[in-house]
Parts: C-alpha cells; structure tokens; sequence
C-alpha cells in the first residue's frame, strides 16, 4: 500500500485518523501503532506472553473514586505535596510478589516480575527498535526489560529522540568545528532545549526551529498545531518570552488532489494555534514540489527574549525536590506519536505506524506560558522542561540525566483525562500543553498559588532522590528502575554506510544549457509573467493572510520582506531579525552546496533587513538514514553546513533533524524527498528605526545592483517552472563575497542610506525587481546594458541567473556617492541600474525593451494560490 493509499479522504474538512480526545483510548500497548488486532503473534517476532499482556478486557480504574487507589494527593486542591516519595522513606519499593495488577486484575509487569520470567516475549518490533537494540537494553539492565521500561526505551533511542544516525556527525560538524570565536555571544549551545545568543544590552534571545513532518500529513491540522507549540514550549522552558513564531513549508504538486487537503490543514493549524497565543508569524516559505507529495515538511521556528540573569536551564538537582506535572491533563492523544512517526517511513512493508496525532490546545498554552513566567520570576522552581517528543518519558528521563542524582516517580499522581491508561501509555502519551518542574518542598505552597492563580493543573508526581536511578512506580509497584542516562543520553550510535549515489553524475550531467532560451522583448516579458505566477515565486498572502503578523505590536517587518523583525526593547528600539530559507533543488545537485546556499540566503537577508547576522539554527529534512544514498546526501549537507557557519562565522545553536521522509524504493533517485536543509539566521540591530524594507515606497530614488552576475541556471526557477527541469550544478557559493556584500548592506543601513533593499535569490534578477515594485506599488525603470557589458552576458542570463551574493538597493541622489564608495571599499561589484516610479516595470537594454503594468504583474502574483486553494 502506498503512503497515498493511506491518506484520509481530501474531500472531508479534517482526516479521521484523530481519535476525539475526550473520549476513552483502548491500551494499544503491544501494538500501538495500529488500529488492527495485536500482532505480537507475528510468526516472524518471538511472540507474546499473555501472562504480560496488558490488553485484556476490561479498563484500568485507577482514578476511580471508588476504588482503593491514589490519595487526594492527585487533586490540585490538595493542601501540599505527598510525601510517600520522601527519599528518606521507605517509600512504594517492591512488590511483595513478583508483579502486581490493577483493580480490574489486569496484570502489571513489574521489575520484580521482569526479573523473575526472563522467558517472556515483548513486542520490541513492533515499537521500532531492532533486535540488536533490545539485546542491547537487557545487557544494560542485567534482565529483560519490564514493559514499561521498553516503551521508555523504544521512544527515547527512536530515530526523531535520540538522533542515532546523525549524532556522530553532529558532534564532528558542529560541535568540533566551532571555535572560541563563534562562540563569544553564545550563551547556550547544543544540547539544551533552545540556544540562547547574547543580543546586547543585557537582553539575551533564544531561538530554534523543529519539524512535524510526519504528523503533518496524517492529520495536518493538529500536526502542523502542535508543532507550533512544542517549538513554542521548548523557548518558555529556557525561561524566555515567546515574541514570534515562524514556518518553513514544503508541500507536494500544486495541483495534485491530496495537497488540498494538506495545505489547507497546515495553514490553518499554523494559524489557528499562533494567533491563539498571540504570537506574529513574522515570516518563513511556501514551496510546491512532487518530490514532497508524500512527506509534506512542517518546520515550524519561535523566537523568544529574556534578561540575561532569566536563562534558566533544565535539570532535577537537589535531593528531596519535588518533581511537579502542570498543565493539560495526561490522555490517549499522541501514544507514540512524533517520535514514532517521525522515525519510519510510510512504507507498506515496515512496521506500521499510524498513532493517533497529539492534539492542542493553544488557549491552554496561553496560560501556561503566563503560568511558566510567573513561576520564573518568582523564584519558586529550579528549572521547568517542557514534554518533547516521547512525553513523559522524556521530560523524566531528560531531566534526571541532566541533574546530579536520580528520580522517583509515582504515575498514580499523574493527572489523566482517561483514567484506563496504562503505565506504558502514560510514559508514551505526548499530550500536548504539560510542563514539568522541580520545585524546593519549602516552595511548594507558592507553587501552587502561582499554578492556581492562572487556573492550571498540577500534581506532585515525584521526588529528586540521591540514587543515579530513575525509578517510576504504579499500583505501589516497581515498574521502571533504570538509569536515566542509557534512556536519555546513551543511546545507540549508528555509523550509517554512505556513498555517492550511483545516478548523481547522470544528474549533474544533465545541464540546462540545452534548454530553449528567450530572446526577443515579447519572449521575455512573457518569461517575467510566466515565473511571477509560478506557484513558488507567486503571492504568499492567501497564506500569510491567515497569519496574524503584528499582534503585540513590535513587529517591524514581516512577509514579504527579506526577513522578519521583532523590536525587544521599547526603550532602546534594540531588535531583532530572523530569516529562515532552503532550496531542496540545489541540495539535490549538489548536497554540499545546497547547505551552504541556505545558509548564504538567510544570511544575506538578514544582512539586507540592515542586521547583523549573528547565530544560526537549522532544520535537517533527508530520506532515511538506512538508505546510503540519502545517508551522503545528509552528511555532505552537514559538512557544507559546518565549513559555511566557520566562514561566516556564525555558530550553530541548536536544531532538529527529520529523517525517514522517504516513501519510494530504496536506491531511486526519487524515491526520497528533495534533501532539504532549512537554515534559520538570527540578527540583531541597534535600533529598529533603521529597519530596510524590501521595496520602494517613493519615485526618484536610485536603484543599484550590488554583485557579479553570471550565467548559473542548474536548479533555477525558470529551468523548472519552463522546462520541468533539474540537472546540472546549482550557482557558485562565494562566502567571502556574502560577508562582504553583508557589511555593505548593514552599513548603508546604518548610515541611513538604503531605503529599501531586496536579495536575489529563485528567480534572480527578474523575482527581485518584480516584488520591490509590488511591495508598495511604485514601479522603476532599469538598463540591462551595464550588466551585461560589464558582466559579459545577455539580457535573459541578466534577467533570470541565480547568481549568488547579490542584492538591489534604493539609495537617495544625495547619497549614491557615499553608498558607491562604501561598495568600493568592500570590493563589491555595484552598478546603478535604474530609477524608482511609475506605474509599470520597464526594463531596457541595447537592443530592446519591455514594459509591463503593476496592475498586470499584480494580477500574476495574486491569482495563483486563491485559484487553487481559496
């Protein structure tokens, strides 16, 4: 069956793979990633044991009130914390007998029990982990593994939480490679929840960008929702204020039926979750694409500020420590979800995995970032993690391995929304909206009072203990006892076998300098129209419309400018900027070049907004790691990556990498998505009253062409949108040139000489000078012939080229001569092109002219995304 098969019908308004949240979940324990019957008894898999199943009829009745189960203690009413905990206790221990059962008798698989029947068969395939994994895991623990421990495992060593296959080189790109230098305004690196740069003035900002790829296109709005929230949660736990949230979409063939379904789910997610925290979406991008058909990618970025003496790092230290759920309550929503799907392809013959998509609530989220801040400012908790991926196994798991000592955890203090949850459903569940704590016992009380006062839940669900163990209790039973740091830390490192994929030089053979060009004025303003429609050169607006972009009122810039920007401080206007860009053609020609040209773009345009780049995240998108094609293609991408970011010298403050988004054979050259690495710029400027736009807001001005030009059309905009095509090498990538066409563009800012400035990027020449004179409405005239004279090309190359380290800017008469020394002085190439106003674009060269009216070129831009999704 192919991924298409499974997609939910586009002709309904929302996919039925989501299970109504409040409605009771069955325990999928032994298979929970599919909605058939249990499949442990696969001949191929060394089969169950009953006496260990948890799927017998009957719910689990822990939180009824009737039974003999958890005190009070699980109310947030409650007067203080349980002290059954206490390390100085005897507290829960083990059973008296070898395993324990709930109320219902259903039987529970404790340490003991896991201890006493090594024979016992757990359905390890069918949570993903291979066979050499799990042997690894009983190595480790000295018995088998509980089933409880084995789903803590099998999320916290997935591909999407451990990084098995990326870790390595990681370490060896980004870590290795990043010097004293780079690092002199970096607060936090890699490895916490978010990177945090030094901004100046003590204000600090911390930034990251993930993926929710997978999810995406099983239930694209909650997929694409709470992928805002999680990105969102990551930068409240750091102890910042969230100002801004970002997105970077790729989605399949414009007008292939299922990218209906999808991209009106995604954009309404986006959408409806960030304006219901009130959060502007400040910018991102919008591709379309069969190579993303069947793996939409969903990156979703968030901006936050803080005081320099607000960062907060997560760690359970302090023995006799509370560790504190708050937040949404715990619910079948998200059993496996992120870290499971984003870990596998959608391929009929792998393990199946099809969990139910987390589900969100902003509103809830509203509240708990007010809630967290609170909580910061008063000085009442010792740091807060958010639940990532693999839910409370995570933050548990995380958080233990991070402090000094150990953990206990009772998860019949846990706060459920279905109280038939099994303890292996309760450490999977990725329910949306939950933060945890570790709050001093002498604090508690104003804990709750903060926690209370803005209405959200919480429990005491466990203590900081001296043991090194994380150790987590149900029904007064042992159920985990491992230590946390071969969960969290110590997961398995691959060496993935790759290669240069045997079709790459029949690809970059492929050149399109065979491909029909135009010549006449006629052919070429045709060419103008025909790329301005273009479904990723069009209008964004149907989309970013639907955003809310300058709600809290500090939004400077937003789309369509180069790069957002968001003011910090009122006082001092201090701001700050952030562009995020990727090209998967270019990635695909050329894996190195690609990754150095996303970054090159997001650095430019920061550079162009008048800011200094200064740090940079980034979004890894490859096929599966299991396939050496890809495999090369993500390595010689993070190699790329690595030496750009020394170059520029830009450091690398944390990210996320998204495998498996391969659904075809294995081999192909398009059995896999486009590689595409999704780079993120952060910029600071002084004052955001010198913030640059990217188009012109009056007649008269200047416009100068900054950059050499050269006949570069491997991957380019016009090669696909004219001739489906892709092959051959993307432009040259000039780092050198980047920096220095950087200072140019943040000095003349500065000095207050540019009043607009505009990247060239897809679509060259032509896309820049089209979007300036849309921006506001103003038109210009240009003279090709000084380009093409000095650069030694013809019109259409000076028109459509994606030459790189490139820029227009709009400079005043008075200031052109200070502008052309400051160009001179950086050795960048700078001609003067033309002047701004009008009502058309009118282009010229020797040889001839064109003229195209902005109500026509409007009317190109505008049309395309309403006629397909409106």
């Amino acid at each position: 069956m192919t991924a298409q098969d499974t997609t939910p019908d586009p002709n309904t308004s929302r996919p039925d793979t989501t299970p109504d949240p409040n409605a009771p979940s069955p325990n999928t324990f032994n298979n929970p990633n599919t909605s058939g019957p249990d499949t442990t008894n696969d001949p191929n898999s060394s089969g169950p044991d009953t006496t260990n199943n948890p799927n017998t009829s009957g719910p689990d009745t822990t939180n009824n009130p009737n039974s003999s189960g958890p005190d009070t203690t699980n109310s947030p009413n409650s007067s203080g914390p349980d002290t059954t905990n206490d390390p100085n206790s005897s507290g829960p221990g083990a059973p008296d007998s070898s395993f324990a059962r709930s109320d219902t008798g259903v039987q529970i698989d404790t340490v003991a029990h896991a201890a006493a029947t090594p024979e016992t068969k757990l359905p390890w395939r069918e949570l993903g982990l291979k066979q050499d994994e799990f042997e690894r895991i009983k190595q480790i623990l000295g018995r088998r593994p509980t089933s409880s421990e084995l789903a803590m495992y099998s999320v916290m060593w997935s591909e999407h939480c451990s990084y098995k296959s990326s870790k390595k080189h990681i370490q060896a790109q980004f870590g290795a490679k990043t010097t004293p230098e780079m690092r002199k305004r970096l607060m936090v690196g890699i490895g916490e929840n978010a990177g945090v740069v030094d901004l100046g003035q003590g204000w600090a900002v911390t930034f990251k960008i993930e993926s929710h790829n997978h999810p995406s296109f099983v239930e694209p709005y909650q997929g694409a929702a709470t992928g805002v929230g999680g990105i969102v949660r990551d930068i409240m736990a750091m102890g910042a204020r969230p100002v801004a949230v970002m997105d970077q979409l790729r989605f399949g063939r414009i007008d292939h039926p299922d990218t209906v379904r999808v991209v009106h789910g995604v954009v309404a997610g986006i959408g409806g979750y960030g304006n219901c925290l009130g959060l502007p979406n400040i910018g991102g991008e919008t591709v379309f694409d069969s190579a993303y058909q069947g793996n939409p990618l969903v990156n979703a970025a968030c901006i936050g500020v803080m005081r320099h003496e607000d960062i907060h790092l997560a760690n359970a230290s302090g023995v006799g420590n509370l560790v504190v759920m708050f937040g949404a309550r715990t619910g079948g929503d998200g059993i496996g979800g992120a870290s499971v799907l984003a870990s596998e392809t959608f391929e009929a013959d792998g393990p199946s995995k099809r969990p139910s998509v987390q589900v969100g609530d902003p509103f809830q989220e509203k509240v708990l970032i007010e809630c967290c801040l609170e909580l910061f400012a008063a000085g009442v908790v010792e740091g807060i993690s958010d639940f990532g991926a693999a839910g409370l196994s995570c933050a548990t798991s995380e958080l233990a391995a991070a402090g000094e000592g150990g953990m206990r955890v009772d998860l019949d203090k846990v706060l459920l929304r279905d109280p038939r949850l099994t303890p292996e459903e309760i450490l999977m569940s990725e329910s949306q909206e939950r933060m945890m704590a570790v709050v001093a016992p002498d604090r508690f009380a104003a804990f709750e009072a903060i926690a209370q006062r803005w209405d959200i839940e919480y429990s005491a669900v466990g203590v900081v203990t001296a043991t090194g163990r994380l150790e987590v209790d149900y029904r007064k039973a042992r159920v985990v006892d491992v230590d946390p740091h071969t969960v969290a830390r110590d997961s398995p490192v691959y060496d993935r076998p790759y290669a240069r994929p045997a079709w790459q030089d029949a690809l970059v053979a492929d050149t399109p300098d065979r491909l029909a060009r135009p010549a006449s004025p006629a052919a070429l303003r045709a060419t103008v129209l025909q790329l301005t429609a273009s479904p990723n050169l069009c209008s964004r607006a149907w989309i970013t419309d639907q955003y809310d972009r300058f709600v809290q009122g500090n939004t400077a810039l937003a789309m369509p400018d180069d790069a957002g920007v968001v003011r910090v401080d009122e006082s001092s206007g201090l701001g700050l900027a952030l562009a995020t860009d990727g090209n998967g053609r270019y990635t695909k020609l050329d894996p190195r070049m690609g990754a150095m040209q996303a970054l090159a773009e997001a650095y430019r345009n920061v550079a162009t907004v008048g800011a200094e780049p200064l740090a940079v995240t980034d979004c890894l998108n490859f096929g599966s790691p299991e396939s050496p094609d890809s495999m090369w293609q993500l390595v010689s991408a993070m190699e790329g990556l690595a030496d750009a970011c020394c170059a520029l010298g830009v450091p690398v403050t944390g990210g996320n990498v998204s495998l498996y988004n391969e659904t075809g054979e294995i081999g192909h050259p398009d059995s896999a998505i486009h590689p595409t690495p999704v780079v993120g710029v952060l910029g600071v400027l002084d004052s955001v009253a010198d913030v640059v736009a990217s188009g012109w807001r009056e007649p008269g001005l200047a416009i100068w062409l900054l950059g050499a030009t050269a006949g570069e059309f491997g991957g380019s905009v016009w090669a696909d949108v004219v001739h489906a095509h892709l092959g051959g090498t993307p432009p040259r990538v000039d780092l050198d040139a980047e920096r220095r066409l950087a200072r140019v563009l943040t000095g003349a800012a500065r000095a207050g000489w540019s009043a607009a400035a505009h990247d060239l990027s897809d679509g060259g020449l032509a896309t820049a000078l089209v979007e300036a004179v849309l921006r506001y409405g103003v038109g210009a005239a240009v003279d090709l012939g000084g380009v093409t004279g000095r650069d030694g090309i013809v019109p259409f190359e000076t028109l459509f080229s994606e030459s790189q380290a490139r820029a227009l800017v709009a400079v005043r008469g008075e200031d052109e001569p200070d502008f052309a020394a400051l160009a001179a002085a950086e050795g960048v190439p700078a001609l003067r092109l033309g002047v701004t106003g009008g009502a058309e674009l009118r282009v010229a060269w020797p040889e001839g002219s064109f003229a195209i009216p902005l109500a026509e070129l409007r009317e190109a831009s505008s049309a395309t995304l309403p006629a397909h999704f409106a």
